[in-house]
């Protein structure tokens, strides 16, 4: 009779190992990613932890499997929920993952996917704290091949060769890269990293809070149909129509433009939004301290200006790095409120929004009045405004793809 399983074993294996080394197995979760096995790279990772408690290239090991596992988590769920790849789901950063079509979707609510973006938001929490207990002055160096590492996407059981990360990573940010550059990821990452990943959690966090903090049930009731295969809707003629045409497409437009009028629900998650859109700025400071310290050029997610990128189109020049710092300091002015937003009906060189006022005081998020200006009315206020010509010099020094390099650089 078999005392022990085989996973007890390996584990039993990797102790035993790490009992006879002074750093910390670095490749214990390498192979399970590379198989889509999240779960199995997580179980093994906390077994060996619990043992080595202060290994940080164990914890930052863990914190990379529950960031995969939230990804992973979230997308199988629109995928149970038949997320349909359309022109208007491009539009939503989480209704972008690149999720292939449900034969057997299940009926979705409104409920449902609110309670799958808040799953997502505390996995995305979990991570974050898991990053937060390694020091900027940690040795970390753990080996990955980003560009292989599988996702089950589905929840099929199986990672197929096209569920990956880099996909997930790339829709998500609507950047384009390469399959051929996405293979040839191959990483050590280390404690720069750590804070850049923490900094991404955030971002996400930030993105998700805002989208909580307001009443989606009207919206869903009319324009569900555009995003999902079998939504609970009362209006169930408009995802049971065999075709669209385009007078259906421009009116489901329109209705959902006009349905963007979205009363505040639960105001404190926008002042949790605020909060972590100002670790974002926090933590790309620290990511940045870290990689100007670095002298080493060994495979890096960012480089700084004396290391190779993964290739021509990854090297990053020092006036691209003091001009990122600008935007850490005049985005964090902007969340400050010290500096306002251009408000584009007004001749007054000197009035402007102010953004902050927008998270810590919240109002029903009317699309079609903030595009008319009307909505901006109780933010505006007398001050120092951000320059234009600021943000055109920006987009100049990262070759007109500033949003790209944002994404990248976090």
């Amino acid at each position: 009779m078999n005392l022990f399983s085989r996973q007890t074993l390996a584990q039993l294996g990797l102790l035993i190992g790490l009992a006879h080394t002074s750093v910390a197995q670095p490749r214990l979760i390498q192979n399970d990613l590379a198989e889509g096995r999240i779960a199995h790279a997580r179980a093994a990772v906390e077994a060996v932890l619990r043992e080595f408690p202060q290994r940080d290239e164990l914890r930052f090991q863990l914190a990379l499997v529950q960031f995969l596992g939230a990804l992973e988590q979230y997308s199988q769920s629109m995928y149970r929920y038949g997320l349909c790849d359309s022109k208007f789901g491009d539009l939503i950063p989480f209704l972008r993952f690149p999720v292939e079509v449900n034969p057997k979707a299940e009926p979705v609510t409104n409920l449902q996917l609110r309670q799958a973006l808040a799953d997502l938001l505390q996995g995305l929490t979990q991570t974050s704290a898991t990053l937060a207990s390694i020091e900027d002055l940690s040795e970390v160096k753990v080996p990955l091949r980003l560009g292989q590492i599988r996702l089950d996407l589905n929840g099929d059981g199986v990672a197929r060769p096209e569920e990956t990360l880099w996909r997930v990573f790339a829709r998500l940010n609507r950047i384009t890269v390469k399959e051929s550059v996405a293979r040839r990821f191959g990483l050590h990452l280390d404690v720069a990293d750590v804070r850049w990943l923490e900094g991404y959690c955030h971002l996400l966090a930030a993105l998700a809070e805002t989208a909580l903090a307001y009443d989606t049930q009207r919206l869903f009731d009319h324009t569900a149909h555009l995003f999902f295969a079998r939504p609970v809707m009362p209006f169930p003629f408009l995802h049971q129509t065999s075709s669209f045409n385009s007078i259906s497409e421009f009116s489901d437009l329109i209705a959902f433009i006009h349905l963007v009028d979205l009363p505040v629900q639960q105001p404190a998650r926008m002042q949790s939004a605020l909060q972590h859109l100002e670790q974002v700025i926090a933590l790309s400071r620290r990511s940045w301290r870290c990689l100007l310290a670095e002298t080493d050029d060994d495979f890096e997610w960012i480089p700084n200006p004396g290391q190779r990128g993964l290739g021509p189109e990854w090297q990053v020049t020092q006036g691209q790095v003091k001009l990122w710092h600008e935007f850490l300091d005049e985005s964090e002015r902007i969340l400050a409120g010290t500096t306002l937003l251009p408000f584009w009906r007004t001749n007054q060189p000197v009035k402007g929004i102010n953004l902050r006022r927008v998270f810590t005081q919240p109002t029903r998020l009317d699309a079609v009045l903030w595009w008319q200006g009307t909505a901006a009315a109780p933010y505006l206020e007398e001050g120092t405004v951000t320059s234009t010509l600021f943000w055109e010099r920006l987009s100049r020094a990262f070759r007109g793809n500033f949003r790209g390099f944002a994404a990248w650089f976090n």
